[in-house]
């Protein structure tokens, strides 16, 4: 209810704004797949250091239409977290401010519909630097690959529980893990497990 709410608010609020737009219900046929790279799992503190997002169409994953931002050093990156993403100080250098990355972010999706493993992560990273920003939280619709596999593998097999950590379903599915824990490779990974459920789907319907 209160996510419904803000969502109108947001609106209303940015009718005849910039970004007005992406509140119109989208008719094309692409979606994009995300993934967000950060200092940490805390979605209240841990920052941002990559944001990667690429196109998909139909059955297709268009690796010529992504999206890849590094962004600027956060101050509370750390050994932990450069030991998961492999991104240094040093590779940060010279990386977009948040703000500047947001509005390319913004302008590479528009009001598609937005794919991710875990997504609910990724939209909670986004939404805590964007509302302070911009005014509003990600009005786009969303699909969580991995409740999407869960179900899928429970309707083959009802008592079964799934795995559903990255890899293991990217496996199970037989997508290759492109560049783990890459943004832009998790996004293309993402994304060619959207394809292969929903070719998997059309099968077993």
């Amino acid at each position: 209810m209160l996510k419904a709410w803000r969502r109108v608010t947001d609106r209303r609020r940015q009718a005849g704004g910039d970004y007005g737009w992406l509140f119109n219900p989208y008719t094309g046929d692409e979606m994009v797949a995300i993934d967000c790279e950060t200092t940490g799992l805390d979605t209240r503190r841990d920052e941002l250091v990559s944001i990667a997002a690429v196109k998909v169409r139909g059955d297709r994953v268009l690796t010529s239409e992504s999206l890849d931002l590094r962004l600027s050093r956060p101050a509370c990156l750390t050994g932990d977290s450069i030991c998961i993403h492999g991104l240094r100080g040093i590779d940060l250098e010279g990386g977009a401010s948040v703000e500047d990355a947001l509005e390319q972010f913004l302008d590479f999706v528009g009001n598609r519909p937005l794919i991710g493993w875990c997504i609910a992560f990724d939209i909670a990273m986004l939404n805590r630097q964007l509302r302070p920003r911009f005014g509003f939280d990600l009005p786009n619709a969303t699909v969580d690959i991995a409740q999407r596999y869960a179900k899928a593998v429970r309707r083959v097999n009802p008592q079964m529980e799934p795995s559903l950590r990255f890899e293991a379903m990217a496996e199970s599915l037989g997508v290759p893990v492109m560049g783990r824990h890459t943004a832009l490779g998790d996004a293309v990974t993402t994304a060619l497990m959207y394809v292969r459920l929903n070719k998997t789907r059309r099968i077993m319907a």
